[in-house]
């Protein structure tokens, strides 16, 4: 895991590191059925199923009301590490587009400067450690620690400082090492082409951001490190996760790049994102910090800025992970039901 700001390190936990701030049910379970798209010829299917090469990605989805019209990219972590996305669709789509809508995302206010911050980057570090020095046998079954020792002997080899870890870090630190080791990352591939074309029309982006304020940072740091976590149903969780789906998710990740979404309806994976967050976000210390609820904060902010940009724009463009958009409380449900044509790629 990388040494970010304790804070933001809280407000992007969910992705352990990179699984989406999201509902519970993967995106895989909901995607409607669509024709394959042609991989591109100069893309190289591996043994692994992981895409390498320049490939196309998924169609898109087209949500209007009154002659008003956003086209909503779904996107998938993790990804195929050496992939190449480029779609001109996208590209075309974007570059029409009045405005462009990213996903949004959390901004703690912490109240001091950047110099004061990066002074307390060594309690923020040391957070990620279990309260009372208890090392992560401690803190989790016996069988899943023997499950666990398997696994980082795979992955980590003989990292010893993720043995004092809290499990819910110790289960970010192994995803992360796992997911290298197969071929797959959290990285950004649609936002990058997808700012580089506004920036070329002049197009506005529009970055929804939830701020949550902080007054006593040093305190808050301080009340983490002692508070209890009920986080062992995440690392169990994380356990089986790696242990069983990490072929279903190259098989994923191949079918995004390659736009078959009906691979991606029907492959499903152990999704222990839910787990993990509830472990922090749904903790004591969370609620007193006015951190808990933030999937719930975010989905409420995106969809209110969906509608009034669709509402004031001819054409627009929007990207959200396909967790956000699918499902029976995805967001694409949520403006049909509030009365706009959705249309499935």
């Amino acid at each position: 895991m990388s040494h970010r700001l304790f804070f933001h390190l809280l407000g992007m936990l969910c992705l352990l590191p990179g699984l989406p701030l999201a509902h519970a049910a993967p995106a895989a379970d909901e995607a409607p059925a669509a024709e394959q798209a042609p991989a591109r010829e100069d893309a190289i299917v591996l043994e692994t199923l992981v895409v390498s090469g320049k490939m196309p990605g998924p169609g898109l989805w087209k949500v209007s009301r009154d002659g008003h019209v956003m086209w909503i990219l779904g996107t998938v972590q993790p990804v195929a590490r050496r992939m190449e996305w480029e779609s001109d669709e996208v590209a075309g789509r974007v570059a029409a587009a009045e405005k462009v809508l990213m996903p949004p995302r959390v901004k703690f206010d912490l109240g001091i400067g950047k110099f004061r911050q990066l002074l307390l980057l060594p309690r923020m570090l040391g957070a990620r450690k279990n309260p009372e020095g208890e090392r992560l046998k401690d803190k989790v079954a016996s069988d899943d620690y023997a499950r666990w020792l398997v696994l980082k002997e795979r992955y980590l080899g003989r990292d010893r400082k993720v043995e004092t870890f809290r499990p819910v870090f110790a289960a970010s630190e192994l995803n992360a090492a796992a997911l290298k080791k197969s071929g797959l990352q959290y990285r950004g591939v649609v936002s990058p082409l997808i700012e580089k074309v506004a920036r070329q029309h002049g197009i506005e982006i529009e970055r929804p951001r939830l701020e949550v304020r902080i007054d006593d940072p040093k305190g808050a740091i301080r009340d983490f490190r002692k508070a209890e976590i009920d986080d062992a149903e995440c690392f169990h969780q994380m356990l089986d996760h790696l242990e069983n789906d990490l072929n279903n998710m190259r098989i994923r990740a191949n079918a995004w790049a390659r736009g078959d979404l009906l691979t991606l309806r029907e492959v499903t994976f152990t999704n222990p994102s839910q787990a993990c967050l509830e472990a922090v976000f749904e903790s004591r210390f969370a609620k007193e910090q006015g951190i808990h609820d933030l999937g719930e904060r975010l989905d409420a902010m995106w969809l209110e800025h969906a509608q009034a940009i669709i509402a004031g724009h001819e054409t627009s463009f929007a990207a959200l992970p396909m967790g956000n958009l699918l499902g029976e409380k995805g967001q694409l449900a949520a403006l049909a039901a509030r009365g706009y044509t959705v249309e499935a790629p």
